[in-house]
């Protein structure tokens, strides 16, 4: 049996009216975040490329795909390619009744990605968003569009939509 939360563009809009109502200050720009778990990181995506958060179930395997390319489900007839999100991080993929797929709709594609688990909604003021390290290339930073600074916290924020479009992710033409 799977559970699905449905997280529309139009309600996560108004979770962030709501939001930017209860603490966000007026005058300052901010953009909200749900946040992931990795191992031991936390990620952060835009909220507004969430289509849905849902329990994981295996995906049909597809022959000479990527290990990180699980395979695909058909979501209300909708054939969704299943990117586990932890294998293409080099991270153990251990599946647990946490694990989840955040459904994800990028350059015009719905994707999902396999995470150890969704922690919540954040709403990040735009300077408390600091640019990625600059380390040369002992990190590939490509992917990732700043760190968020929340209290003692650190959140890796990634460019989910240049991910999937880049050709590493081998899931566009």
């Amino acid at each position: 049996m799977s559970t699905s939360t449905e997280l529309t563009t139009q309600s996560a809009q108004s979770l962030a009216t709501v939001t930017s109502s209860l603490g966000g200050s007026a005058n300052a720009p901010t953009r909200q975040f749900l946040t992931f778990r990795i191992a031991a990181e936390e990620y952060g995506i835009d909220i507004l490329k969430v289509q849905e958060i849902r329990s994981y179930e295996a995906p049909t395997r597809v022959a000479n795909a990527p290990a990180f390319v699980k395979g695909v489900v058909n979501l209300r007839g909708v054939i969704v390619p299943i990117v586990d999100m932890r294998i293409r991080l080099a991270q153990a993929a251990e599946y647990t009744g946490f694990t989840v797929v955040i459904v994800l709709n990028v350059i015009g594609r719905v994707v999902g990605i396999v995470v150890d688990s969704v922690s919540d909604v954040l709403e990040l003021e735009a300077a408390a968003i600091k640019p990625p390290p600059e380390v040369g290339a002992a990190i590939d930073t490509r992917f990732i569009t700043g760190l968020g600074k929340i209290g003692e916290r650190m959140l890796i924020l990634m460019d989910i939509e240049n991910m999937v479009a880049s050709p590493d992710f081998g899931l566009v033409d």
